[in-house]
């Protein structure tokens, strides 16, 4: 597959089915590569799938689950390269294994939010930012039995939160959305923040949607815990000590990196692991102390 049709590819997964996120519709694209490809050698083929997801990286959609994910993706599946004496058993059961992965990934949401649920009790009101796929299943499951207020930020500058409080609200959740400037001002009425991450970094701080920096600080300082849930894909081997050393691949989309990025807003920040209660994750319910120990595991 060329670098159009991976381009292609990969965005009609994202524009016709709004459910999936960029990290899954990244390993689906390799999938589709990797059966498709023509490779005589498992060099050829190496190249060729890192060659999709460079190409991946470089689209105008939020590229921090797609860097992981693959990341993850590629090591799960190369194991095959050990196990074989010709190239088409090794990459019929590199094609095996990524169809697992697939599956594993598509279960871990619903294994996320059958964790979280439980921390969601009667009454109870909730602040979450932006639009996470995940707190959106978790609320929706809780809501079979249980009555709460979600106050939602509108999210600034893609007013993803209004999106998230319809699909709230279509389900009879009661929400109410809020400026992003209001944080401050709501925090003191909530009893716990939910969000969701684009991914979770060696530490165990995330990076995710602009402002949830801000909303960590605000919890700490409120003492109201600051929950986060995530699927195990978006474990990433990066450890920034700051803002500045988030990669500029994560804070800025592929037309704006080429600009003078210091008159640019950032799409995501960092906030770091003291900032966060729990990280809900479908390898368990984790401290952020105990994600390298797990990132270790994903890579043996």
């Amino acid at each position: 597959m060329q670098k159009e049709g991976i381009d292609t590819f990969f965005g009609s997964i994202l524009k016709e089915e709004p459910d999936v996120s960029a990290g899954v519709a990244a390993i689906r694209t390799l999938l589709k590569v990797l059966e498709d490809d023509k490779s005589e050698t498992v060099q050829e083929l190496d190249s060729n799938l890192r060659l999709a997801v460079e190409t991946m990286r470089n689209t105008n959609y939020p590229v921090t689950a797609v860097s992981s994910g693959c990341e993850l993706f590629l090591r799960f599946i190369t194991l095959a390269k050990l196990d074989t004496n010709t190239f088409d058993e090794c990459k019929s059961i590199m094609v095996q294994r990524g169809k697992m992965f697939l599956i594993k990934l598509e279960e871990a949401r619903g294994k996320v939010a059958r964790l979280a649920t439980q921390f969601i009790i009667d009454g109870c009101k909730i602040l979450t930012h932006s639009k996470s796929r995940v707190v959106l299943e978790t609320m929706q499951l809780a809501a079979k039995n249980k009555h709460f207020h979600v106050y939602i930020t509108e999210s600034a500058p893609d007013s993803s939160g209004i999106i998230m409080a319809k699909e709230l609200e279509a389900v009879g959740i009661p929400c109410t959305i809020i400026l992003d400037s209001a944080v401050a001002y709501i925090m003191e009425q909530i009893d716990m923040v939910m969000v969701g991450a684009e991914g979770v970094v060696e530490s165990g701080g995330i990076i995710n949607k602009i402002g949830s920096y801000t909303i960590a600080l605000c919890a700490r300082e409120m003492k109201k815990p600051f929950y986060v849930l995530t699927e195990s894909f978006k474990f990433a081997r990066v450890y920034p000590l700051s803002q500045q050393d988030v990669p500029n691949e994560f804070k800025y989309i592929a037309a704006t990196r080429g600009k003078d990025t210091s008159k640019e807003h950032p799409l995501v920040d960092y906030t770091p692991p003291a900032y966060i209660s729990l990280l809900f994750t479908d390898l368990g319910i984790l401290t952020p102390s105990a994600v390298s120990d797990e990132l270790i595991k994903l890579y043996l």
